[in-house]
């Protein structure tokens, strides 16, 4: 059995560092893969070995013989590590000022302060460089960097060496702080998490870890407070807050009797609520678990730069060794001269700017997303969302309320009243969960013969026996098939019934288009997704109705879960994004390239279905999902481009011999800079 573990990993911010970390874990004894999220610095294992303390300990190892300043970071060392990681910020800063005072006085004061500037700025640059040598590591930046100024002390460059490292590590320094910067920004867009939480026991009140809280627990939620865990509210009415799970700006009226789900915020009077699920299986860890995986899945791009960090850096380095070789022999210039072209071949060489800004980019567009109640599930799905081309709909709860109310019933046979067909009805449709089904039921007060052996078949409609008559109540196409052809047109939405093999009658029900429904079809043809449509289980009147008044031309009715399927097996023009409530339509959402789910506020269903979850009943944002995505999409665009670009123009310019070091440094730290203040652009989602 494989067991899956997840780790803090701090120190390690460099993709190439990250690669080699992980080929090294997976020579470890059982392991079968690993996985390093530089964004949210963690780590994850899949084993077919225990996981235990001894597994951890031998994990550290391997992590700091690779990478020293790599730390697997717990739970109980956490506020140590970062203590310790905030001194260390400090003594860099110190450390460059002391290397530039030193610079400054090497022109003013004495040469031989050029070299003390060096050793001050550069030593731990040489010594990782020695120690990665050693390992056969001959393309770590470290040891690029160290071969690169010291080759420019040999030609007697001093000055330039000097102000080389200071540079670079200057350049480093300032790298480091945006990707924290960035990392920090992006968590608190996705801060729900709720440390401890008031649990009541008769006259005494208890703060306990939100992890200990049990199902039925009676919870205080004062004014101000975050709920722990979804619950029902047993006293007092308040107003909540849930603009950190939907993106709705909007409080939510809320009473005793009503469900509340965590991560909302107590805006009013304090209220009791019984907890009905614990923490580990609330909204709110739901959604946190989702982030915070959602980097572990990787879009295509983001893989295909990890593969190009394994082979980039190689190639340049054997540019250089080329460059130094072939350029004097082919021309009349000096060895020095082409030796220092090379030089600015290995500054250049790594692709930091790539491997960093990418992953945040992505992560970025994802952290904004939840802000605005949108979860995505990994970087993939983003990708995939850009660049959709068609967008299929269900149609009942998802373009309309969903909330069916009887208009009328029809009595088609003398022996039976309306009253009785619309018992009858519900005595079966009491045991389906179906929208219609409900409604049929609410529409009786509770107040109907109880049905035995019934058998329900989805899609289709329900059978079974009340007070000793064989009933079937379903859809038209049903109730021919169980009975036999009647020639009758169906016109609506309609349940039809049938008493010992005769029909009975049927109910008419309707069904209220949502106000957003008109505005969210057209923001998605000002997205240029023109091929839209409805695929529905409904009757042909009632899908046409609805399909007309939204503006879609395409529709398909009378359609069963495996007919939706089959439709979406066909559809040529893709991606494809098909957009449901989650739960009827789990195997269309599970098919589609892109699953949308709508309105999955405390769905289970909607959240294992989908791809993407929309937690507010919001129509309009699967089209704002999609212009995200895109946006997120051509910032990582401009991050390749930049990246690559500047390289190659440097490269070139370095070759010709107008380019100096400084213009290297620029092109592999500045650059980096560049693109990771860029990606810091996806966490605002435009309105």
């Amino acid at each position: 059995m494989a067991n899956k573990g997840t780790y803090n990993l701090t120190g390690v911010d460099c993709a190439t560092c990250a690669i080699k970390i992980e080929d090294q874990i997976k020579k470890m004894d059982g392991v079968g893969s690993s996985k390093i999220d530089l964004v949210n610095n963690r780590l994850e294992i899949i084993s077919t070995k225990e996981l235990d303390a001894s597994f951890v300990s031998q994990l550290k190892e391997v992590i700091k013989k690779q990478e020293p300043n790599a730390h697997l970071v717990t739970k109980k060392d956490k506020e140590e590590h970062h203590h310790h990681h905030a001194n260390a910020t400090l003594v860099s800063l110190i450390r460059l000022i002391v290397a530039l005072a030193l610079y400054a006085g090497g022109y003013f004061v004495n040469s031989n302060l050029f070299i003390i500037a060096y050793v001050v700025s550069g030593y731990d640059v040489l010594c990782r460089a020695l120690r990665n040598l050693f390992k056969g590591q001959l393309f770590d930046e470290h040891f690029l960097m160290s071969i690169a100024t010291l080759g420019a002390l040999g030609i007697g460059d001093v000055a330039e060496a000097v102000a080389v490292m200071i540079f670079y590590q200057s350049g480093e320094y300032l790298q480091d702080l945006a990707v924290n910067h960035s990392r920090k920004s992006i968590a608190n867009l996705i801060d729900l998490k709720i440390p401890t939480a008031t649990v009541v026991d008769g006259d005494n009140l208890t703060v306990v870890e939100v992890e200990k809280i049990k199902v039925g627990d009676k919870l205080l939620i004062a004014s101000g407070e975050k709920i722990a865990v979804d619950g029902l509210v047993v006293s007092g009415s308040t107003q909540l807050d849930t603009s950190a799970i939907s993106g709705e700006s909007l409080y939510l009226e809320i009473n005793q009797g009503d469900k509340v789900i965590s991560g909302s915020v107590n805006k009013g009077s304090p209220i009791y609520v019984v907890a009905e699920k614990t923490y580990e299986d609330s909204t709110v860890a739901t959604i946190l678990k989702l982030v915070e995986e959602s980097a572990m899945n990787k879009a295509k791009s983001e893989r295909f730069i990890t593969q190009f960090a394994r082979y980039y850096t190689p190639i340049v380095v054997a540019l250089a060794l080329l460059i130094t070789i072939v350029g004097p022999i082919v021309t009349s210039q000096s060895f020095n001269s082409w030796f220092y072209r090379a030089l600015i071949f290995l500054v250049i060489s790594c692709p930091c700017a790539l491997v960093i800004s990418i992953p945040l980019g992505f992560f970025g567009g994802i952290g904004g997303l939840s802000r605005d109640g949108v979860l995505v599930k990994g970087g993939t799905f983003l990708q995939s969302l850009a660049a959709v081309k068609s967008v299929i709909f269900d149609k009942t709860g998802t373009l309309t309320e969903g909330k069916f109310s009887v208009e009328k019933v029809v009595s088609l046979n003398d022996k039976y009243t309306k009253e009785q067909i619309l018992s009858y009805a519900a005595s079966l449709e009491s045991f389906s969960k179906h929208p219609i089904g409900q409604a049929i039921v609410s529409s009786t007060n509770q107040k109907f013969p109880l049905a035995t052996d019934v058998q329900e078949y989805g899609g289709f409609g329900l059978k079974g026996v009340v007070e000793g008559l064989d009933v079937v109540v379903g859809s038209l196409r049903f109730i021919e098939q169980e009975i036999g052809i009647t020639n009758f047109q169906s016109s609506a939405t309609e349940v039809f019934i049938a008493i010992n093999k005769e029909l009975a009658g049927h109910i008419v029900l309707k069904d209220k288009i949502k106000e957003a429904t008109s505005g969210a079809i057209k923001d998605l043809k000002s997205a240029r997704v023109k091929n839209i449509k409805i695929l529905s289980g409904d009757n042909e009147v009632s899908v046409k109705e609805v399909a007309s008044s939204i503006g879609v031309n395409e529709y398909y009715h009378s359609l069963l879960p495996q007919d939706k399927v089959a439709k979406v097996e066909k559809e040529s023009l893709r991606p494809l994004a098909f957009v449901g409530d989650g739960i009827n339509d789990a195997p269309v959402l599970a098919l589609s390239d892109v699953g949308i789910a709508m309105g999955g506020i405390g769905s289970d269903a909607a959240i294992e279905a989908a791809d993407v979850i929309i937690m507010k009943d919001d129509l309009t944002k699967v089209a704002s999902t999609i212009k995200h995505s895109r946006r997120t999409m051509a910032i990582i665009k401009q991050n390749i481009v930049l990246a690559i670009g500047v390289k190659v123009i440097v490269m070139i310019l370095g070759i010709f011999n107008i380019a100096t070091m400084w213009m290297a440094i620029f092109a592999d730290t500045g650059v980096a800079l560049l693109a990771v203040a860029n990606s810091l652009r996806a966490l605002r989602v435009k309105k």
